[in-house]
């Protein structure tokens, strides 16, 4: 039973220390994955409605506050550091978790949790069932505790929470270390946009109350038609909505030739307007360049329109779902270097290159 016991102690603090290290990469990531269950228990629990909206302007320090947690109580579990506090802390987190994780599967509300941030995403049923799995383990390290002995003063739990709020501080400043999403520096856009292989699909029929399968429809009148399953589902394109256009109609295959110099600027409060100055140099150094600049947006045309007239920045502008702009910039505003549509480039705002290191990506 001890080395069951230990056994469970370093997987649980293992998954805690890794799930929490995969957010801390990302925080904005998780701010968003929090704004959006703000949003729908707000819509979902009318009576609580101004509570839940008014969480939403601190998601980003709620989302740091989580993960750090599950790394710094991950650590202390696998040191076995006031273990009886620490397994009590880590159960209420997990319950936590579980609600989270089956509100989203069977209401089908978020479809992504986001436990492994954009590292590994888990089908909504996936991850109740890990939660359930943890939240078992975690009362089995309740019931064993007395078996485990700490080996090390707090100071390592210390530096685990000063080096996960290092990250975090880091990521939401700059940019992620480690870039998980689609629109990352390397990838090629169109290719994303199509399927790896060609998809195959298999039709469920029903006749005379048996059902069966084929990979083809068949021909066959008397079958009724139940279903029709994809089945290399892995072979979908990873990017299914990036999509761009104007007032004169769609300008997605535009932005895929030659060199294109993207200001991204998202609709939201969190846009810095201080950084638009140095935007606007990097814009004007192009005029007259094969480099094209050009801005992106999720705001509406006045909003935009009274951007640009009020910080002078001469780029046309196009407009984007703004989940899309999310995804592929964590910073508003936030600079995307494309060229014949691969990822050359990206910068956070307080990292606006010039001229130099723009053309440097190319």
């Amino acid at each position: 039973m001890k080395i069951l016991a230990h056994i469970v102690r370093f997987l649980v603090g293992g998954i805690f220390i890794f799930s929490g290290l995969v957010k801390l990469n990302d925080p904005v990531g998780t701010q968003i994955k929090l704004e959006e269950y703000f949003e729908v228990f707000a819509t979902d629990f009318p009576v609580l409605h101004d509570f839940w909206m008014g969480l939403v302007p601190y998601a980003l320090y709620f989302s740091v506050l989580m993960c750090a947690a599950e790394v710094i109580l991950g650590v202390a579990l696998l040191v076995s550091w006031r273990l009886k506090q620490v397994s009590w802390v880590l159960l209420a987190l997990i319950v936590f978790f579980t609600f989270l994780t089956f509100y989203s599967a069977y209401y089908n509300k978020v479809t992504d949790c986001g436990c492994f941030g954009d590292f590994l995403k888990l089908k909504p049923w996936t991850s109740f069932t890990k939660d359930i799995i943890l939240l078992v383990l975690i009362i089995f390290i309740i019931w064993q505790r007395k078996v485990y002995r700490s080996f090390v003063t707090g100071s390592l739990v210390g530096f685990s929470a000063i080096f996960s709020v290092a990250l975090a501080f880091y990521a939401i400043r700059y940019l992620p270390p480690i870039d998980f999403l689609p629109y990352k520096i390397g990838n090629n856009i169109p290719q994303l946009m199509q399927p790896s292989e060609p998809l195959r699909y298999k039709y469920i029929m029903e006749k005379d109350g048996k059902t069966e399968e084929f990979e083809k429809f068949p021909t066959d009148t008397t079958y009724k038609y139940k279903e029709m399953v994809l089945i290399n589902e892995e072979a979908k394109p990873k990017i299914t909505d990036y999509k761009v256009w104007n007032n004169e109609g769609d300008f997605t295959q535009e932005t895929f030739k030659g060199k294109k110099l993207i200001v991204i600027i998202k609709n939201g409060p969190d846009l810095n307007v201080a950084s638009l100055a140095k935007i606007r140099t990097l814009i004007n150094s192009f005029k007259g360049s094969e480099v094209e600049p050009l801005i992106l947006t999720s705001m509406s045309d006045a909003a935009i329109q009274e951007i640009t007239k009020a910080y002078a920045l001469e780029a046309p502008y196009f407009f984007a779902d703004g989940t899309v702009l999310k995804t592929i910039s964590r910073s508003n505003p936030g600079v995307w270097l494309l060229k014949d549509g691969t990822v050359k480039g990206k910068w956070h705002y307080n990292t606006t290159p010039d001229k130099e290191g723009v053309l440097k990506k190319l």
